[in-house]
């Protein structure tokens, strides 16, 4: 999957948009510039994070997902809550609520991501005992960290561990499952609905993983759903035991979910965007304490942090902390037989490869040349990353230039300081 064709779901509504810098000045890969009192976004740097949605003060950013209704074209309906949705709810004790609540919207199956999520820890427990892979191993769940190394940090490209993540183990077991229980159903007429907190698996879905094609149909967000869940949530019901998942698959919704269900105290658990940039920067230069397994996560607090959730995340972790009270430990234990090897349909053999961002031209000797100009127009900029030339710092304005994109001259305090020597030489 080449980077110019990649189609991304984090877009800009130009009528909202004031040009105000903030976007501009929380990207992590510095993918917006301000150009004609309006944001710009380079789509080859974007990585779908949606930390400009969580800043824009006039709402101009937007995640795009699908509708509920594009899974009307299929015969058979399955949706894959994610375990960030249980934290949604106010009072929730029973995940069957939640279950019974999509069968009762319109699905005719329900398989949950937490289930799948606790087989890949079951995996990553035999993953991280095999010789040989390169330490610290990370994690491959949230699609911003693969696109965010690819980009900036290729160079750790091999540390991320080749598991598949919890939504797609679980949409081919779902597929799996359907066509057991319904032989009469061609594989056409089955579809699966991933219930997303975050933009950045709708971009996911839509770009397919290297030479993975998703097992994802649609993707609605989790603020769109809940509405309808809720208007049929009912605490009365009669519930029929559906959950098939425990502590360790409703944690990975929660930072450090993930990384504790390898049940060993060798690991590291960062999240938010910008931490998970300053960990990934110390173990480029080799500057971490020795940990077998990091776990990032790009937003707040983990997957409940994510853009299309409804509720503040820390009421949603403790949400979920005390749901997880009354649930066994896990519910998708391997057996002896399963623990002695991973199952190749756990793992993708290949990243998406993308040119990374430092990447200035199409040879070493044109890279150095365009390097030295940069570093000639920075010294000439007054250095305080102010942002009113549009660029997101001095250093970005000066390769905005020797790329063709911006003039030295939209840096305010340059023109007056070229000015005012004009003025002295007359």
């Amino acid at each position: 999957m080449q980077i110019n064709t990649y189609e991304h779901s984090v877009l800009l509504d130009a009528s909202k948009c004031t040009g105000c810098t903030t976007c501009m000045k929380h990207c992590p890969t510095e993918a917006i510039r301000i150009r004609e009192q309006k944001a710009v976004i380079d789509s080859t740097r974007c990585i779908d994070c949606g930390e400009c949605i969580k800043v824009c003060p006039f709402q101009a950013k937007k995640a795009v997902s699908d509708k509920l209704s594009e899974m009307s074209r299929f015969k058979w309906k399955i949706a894959l809550p994610a375990p960030t949705l249980y934290g949604q709810f106010d009072n929730l004790d029973d995940v069957d609520y939640v279950l019974d609540g999509l069968l009762k919207i319109g699905f005719d199956d329900v398989f949950e991501v937490s289930k799948a999520a606790e087989l890949v820890s079951a995996y990553t427990r035999l993953y991280l005992k095999t010789e040989g892979i390169p330490t610290p191993v990370i994690s491959s769940a949230c699609p911003v960290v693969i696109r965010l190394i690819a980009l900036r940090f290729p160079s750790l490209s091999e540390n991320i561990m080749r598991l598949l993540p919890p939504m797609e183990v679980a949409a081919r077991l779902a597929r799996e499952r359907a066509i057991k229980n319904h032989p009469e159903l061609k594989e056409e007429e089955i579809g699966v609905c991933f219930i997303s907190p975050c933009p950045a698996k709708v971009s996911y879905v839509k770009n397919d993983f290297a030479s993975y094609k998703s097992q994802v149909d649609v993707v609605v967000s989790i603020s769109d759903i809940y509405f309808q869940l809720v208007s049929v949530m009912s605490p009365d019901a009669k519930l029929k035991s559906m959950t098939e998942s425990g502590m360790i698959g409703i944690g990975w919704a929660s930072s450090g979910g993930e990384a504790t269900a390898i049940l060993t105290e060798d690991y590291l658990a960062v999240d938010g965007i910008d931490n998970m940039i300053h960990v990934l920067d110390q173990i480029e230069d080799g500057n971490i304490p020795p940990v077998k397994f990091i776990e990032l996560n790009a937003c707040t607090s983990g997957c409940v942090g994510g853009v299309l959730t409804i509720q503040n995340p820390f009421i949603a972790k403790a949400r979920l902390q005390t749901l997880r009270k009354y649930l066994p430990v896990s519910m998708n234990f391997l057996t002896k037989e399963e623990g002695d090897y991973i199952p190749d349909s756990y793992f993708f053999d290949e990243l998406p490869v993308y040119h990374p961002i430092n990447r200035l031209g199409n040879s070493i000797a044109e890279s150095m040349h365009m390097m030295a100009d940069i570093q000639k127009l920075r010294e000439s900029l007054p250095g305080i990353d102010c942002g009113a030339c549009g660029s997101p710092t001095c250093r970005a304005l000066a390769e905005d230039t020797v790329r063709k994109c911006a003039k030295i001259e939209d840096c305010v305090l340059y023109r007056r300081g070229k000015e005012g020597a004009e003025e002295n030489e007359g």
